[in-house]
């Protein structure tokens, strides 16, 4: 048995062509879903990008208990449990965030990696002289970024097409073997939207447009003019097209190979990206809506052929990817992973969760039964009280200071460290206070599945409640996280 995870950033399900799109290109996307089983409702958990790439690891949310971080002590890592039993583990990436210090020890829980660079703000090739950025109207450009394209000339030079090659290298020279995962992830399609021409040439907008460059959009309120978000938006599908062939490429070595009688293959994403809709750009500070938080997910399971060309109504999670691939190598999940193996909702044998949680540290928590979501937003205008609980304390854009003594404090620690102690550090002030001014938001996704019109509807929010407070203690959320949101703690 082989598995193969093939892991795009920022890819937005509504804009493939298997969950209804028509204006984009993505024909190995339709071709992927006659061989896979198309989920419907997959959910992210603890967004954005690291959080959700722990949770890969670990099949258990974090977002409740610290933000951006490295992987802890008492993490268990799914791709760490196989290479001790003996399965080869392999990671291919471009994402650069892997080598930067908050996340710089996940790639060592594979027994082997490779990365590519020049993504996005990779620290790629060094520029000593003034950066010549041409005339845009992009809001979060990096001066980094205008010199890692000037080396990136042909589209093989791409870091996801090298990325692509390098994982289609790997699963040609291992086919004649048995018991290996190999990793394959693409930062693409993350902003910027930096895309050969013929890619771009797709889409009649951006043939036509002579203005300035839009390609990657500030994480903010909207003030462009129309035109200006269609070009965004075309960007945008622009680069889904060049992951469009690079799984194209993926699924042509699996016909070659005949490798769907024996190796699993999940299509991923970590969330959405907000272009425009609900007057915003990105993520993070607006309320992760369902462009950010209802993601694709398709799994190849050659346990289950009967089930390719399916489509899987039940509610899943992020959290559930590391006990399915355990599952699948004939492995139990932990005791402190929460997800759970997706193969019996594959075969039609299991229901799904009844309820699934997902936010971001410090911002709403959210929670939906598959049919409603509701938003709980932070009480106090602060966004307080608020505290990071880890014992690796390097996390996004932080480290210990030398210079004063750092607020930390030794405490007991939670049901998912096993007992270990851990650090409390509080969150820097107003960490939290941009979730406040949003307010508690209740959607019914049947009657208006692009949540533009709030629900006031007091028992069906009772509910929601309920089902919120109730996995918050299934993950043994901190106590000041039931304060912060004005719920009844039950403990």
């Amino acid at each position: 048995m082989r598995a193969v995870i093939l892991m795009f950033d920022s890819l937005n399900r509504h804009m493939l062509s298997p969950y209804g799109c028509t204006w984009t290109h993505t024909p190995n996307f339709q071709r992927l879903a006659q061989r896979s089983t198309t989920f419907e409702r997959a959910y992210c958990c603890s967004m954005p990008c690291m959080p959700a790439r722990r949770e890969m690891h670990t099949g258990r949310p974090n977002f409740l208990e610290c933000g951006w971080s490295a992987l802890q002590p008492y993490d268990d890592s799914m791709p760490e449990m196989l290479t001790r039993q003996g399965i080869h583990t392999h990671l291919a990436t471009d994402h650069y965030h892997y080598w930067e210090e908050p996340a710089s020890n996940y790639h060592c829980r594979f027994q082997t990696w490779e990365f590519f660079r020049g993504q996005e703000g990779d620290v790629w090739r060094g520029h000593a002289g003034p950066v010549d950025i041409p005339p845009n109207q992009n809001k979060k450009g990096r001066p980094q970024d205008w010199i890692n394209r000037t080396f990136i000339r042909n589209e093989e030079d791409w870091p996801g097409a090298q990325t692509v090659r390098a994982g289609i290298d790997h699963i040609r020279r291992n086919a004649p073997y048995d018991r290996w995962l190999l990793q394959l992830e693409c930062f693409d399609p993350h902003e910027p939207y930096f895309v050969p021409e013929k890619y771009r040439d797709l889409f009649e907008t951006l043939r036509n447009f002579d203005g300035p460059l839009f390609d990657w959009p500030g994480y903010c309120p909207v003030d462009e003019s129309p035109e200006l978000i269609e070009v965004a938006r075309c960007n945008y599908a622009a680069l889904l097209a060049m992951c469009d062939a690079h799984l194209g490429d993926v699924l042509d070595v699996f016909d070659e190979l005949d490798l769907w009688r024996d190796t699993m293959l999940v299509v991923n994403t970590d969330h959405g990206f907000l272009l425009g809709e609900h007057e915003w750009w990105a993520k993070n500070t607006p309320p992760w809506y369902e462009e950010l938080s209802h993601i694709p997910l398709f799994i190849h399971d050659p346990r289950h052929p009967a089930a390719d060309g399916q489509r899987c109504s039940s509610l899943v999670q992020t959290i559930d990817l590391a006990p399915t691939i355990l599952d699948f190598f004939g492995m139990e999940p932990t005791p402190r992973m929460i997800g759970v193996p997706l193969g019996p909702m594959i075969a039609g044998d299991h229901a799904g969760r009844g309820a699934g949680i997902f936010g971001g540290f410090g911002h709403m928590v959210n929670v939906t039964d598959g049919r409603h979501v509701y938003m709980r937003a932070p009480a106090d205008p602060e966004g307080g009280p608020l505290n990071e609980y880890m014992l690796n304390t390097i996390s996004l854009n932080k480290r210990l200071s030398s210079s004063a003594p750092p607020p930390y404090e030794l405490v007991p620690g939670f049901e998912f460290t096993g007992g270990m102690p851990v650090l409390r550090i509080p969150a820097p002030e107003g960490r939290g206070k941009h979730a406040h001014r949003f307010g508690n938001l209740l959607f019914d996704l049947e009657s208006d599945p692009q949540q533009q019109a709030p629900l006031s509807d007091p028992k069906i929010e009772k509910r929601m409640i309920d089902l919120l407070v109730r996995e918050m203690r299934r993950v043994d959320a901190p106590r000041e996280q039931y304060q912060r949101l004005d719920l009844t703690d039950p403990a």
